[in-house]
């Protein structure tokens, strides 16, 4: 094999279809667009338009609402906080809140609290300050002779 023998594998590079340029390129004419309309055009948006039959999504029933006063919480697992007092990212003899949690990587932002869930084991006496805690989360921490300090929401401020 020489320098000047190197070749790309048969079929590895595809050549360019140009297309609009005559009736022998197979492309021609409209370009593969079709007739004429609507979609014949440049910057055609009609996405769930089904040729005037009522869509699909306003066929089917509106269920459900969003709420938007809805808290939204960053979520931490026991196991987590084990694996980062372990690797050495959290300290456990001080107070740990969504503040240090989000220093130590386990949450990105604090938003409107953060949230502690039961999944995974705890060993370490740890003391935390969080918004909300479940059941077996705060079990498993008072187990290993921890605390959980849970935090009241504060309410929304209303204009009198």
């Amino acid at each position: 094999m020489k320098l000047n023998e190197i070749r790309d594998n048969s079929g590895a590079r595809r050549k360019r279809i140009r297309i609009c340029r005559g009736i022998g390129s197979g492309k021609g004419k409209t370009g593969g667009r079709g007739g004429k309309g609507q979609t014949a055009r440049t910057g055609v948006s009609i996405n769930g338009f089904e040729g005037g039959q009522m869509p699909l999504y306003r066929r089917l029933p509106k269920r459900g609402f969003t709420n938007i006063f809805a808290k939204k919480f960053s979520e931490v697992n026991i196991g987590s906080l084990q694996k980062a007092i372990e690797s050495g990212k959290l300290d456990d003899k001080k107070l740990i809140d969504g503040k240090t949690l989000a220093e130590a990587g386990l949450i990105r932002r604090v938003r409107d609290g953060v949230r502690l869930l039961g999944k995974g084991e705890i060993k370490s006496k740890v003391s935390l300050e969080v918004m909300g805690a479940t059941k077996a989360a705060i079990e498993a921490i008072e187990k290993a002779g921890g605390a959980v300090k849970i935090l009241a929401l504060q309410a929304p401020r209303t204009n009198e």
